[in-house]
């Protein structure tokens, strides 16, 4: 299976520039043959603004209707992040969209990270797994992948992949040079991470999306800069995966 990740700076509310983007690097996955591309989180309408209450998204929208027709035309999956309204609530969302341009899944984030973010937002309370390419895959979102239970919860699921739109920032530098492939090896799942670049507000992100396998090797890493990666997944090798959860003993 091929992955695409795009890191880029923020589109700072300009929704017309974040839907550009996104078509732009769905069309380069496209092109080499990747299955899915992932965009950071709250990616529409940038995760650190002012005004997000005011900036939701409806699933059925007509912005998310672009990317859906984007995804058609280049006949690859969209993961992306995104401030999501429905009624009165708000989530921390991911969604991800079929090579057909049809919705597979919709996300809502956990573990909301900070005072900011439980101000905004009401908590996701379910694991959403969903079929691409013949593989079983889940979104997480930022500080979800930083759970272990979270991520053996969706190995005993079966999943084999998990997207991860995030929006890490300094000092945190931590997260994707030791914990993301940290989790991936001890639980046997490859992690597609993808972060922003630059400042948004008074925050800077520390780039370093990957796409990382389920032995823990990083398959390409991008550093501060704007990126598109792209890898292919290798089958999992039973000698190589880790035995943690089998092995593990309550005391």
């Amino acid at each position: 299976m091929r992955i695409a990740v795009w890191q880029g700076p923020s589109p700072a509310a300009d929704l017309e520039a974040g839907l550009s983007q996104a078509k732009a690097a769905l069309a380069a996955a496209g092109l080499m043959n990747a299955s899915v591309l992932v965009l950071p989180e709250v990616w529409l309408p940038g995760y650190n603004q002012p005004d997000i209450p005011e900036r939701g998204l409806a699933t059925d929208g007509p912005e998310l209707a672009q990317l859906a027709a984007a995804a058609r035309d280049a006949g690859c999956a969209l993961a992306i992040g995104y401030a999501e309204r429905s009624g009165e609530a708000l989530y921390n969302a991911a969604l991800c969209i079929g090579p057909d341009g049809t919705i597979l899944a919709n996300y809502r984030k956990i573990q909301l990270y900070g005072p900011r973010e439980q101000a905004l937002y009401t908590p996701g309370t379910d694991y959403v797994t969903f079929d691409l390419a013949g593989h079983t895959l889940a979104l997480l979102i930022c500080y979800d992948i930083e759970f272990a239970p979270h991520i053996k919860a969706l190995a005993a699921r079966g999943v084999s992949l998990i997207l991860c739109p995030t929006a890490n920032m300094h000092p945190f530098t931590h997260v994707p040079r030791v914990t993301v492939p940290a989790m991936a090896a001890n639980h046997g799942i490859a992690i597609a991470y993808a972060n922003y670049c630059g400042s948004e507000g008074d925050l800077t992100y520390t780039g370093g999306s990957q796409i990382t396998g389920p032995h823990g090797e990083i398959l390409a890493l991008a550093g501060e800069h704007p990126a598109l990666l792209i890898a292919d997944l290798p089958a999992r090798d039973p000698a190589r995966l880790s035995t943690q959860s089998a092995d593990f003993r309550v005391i």
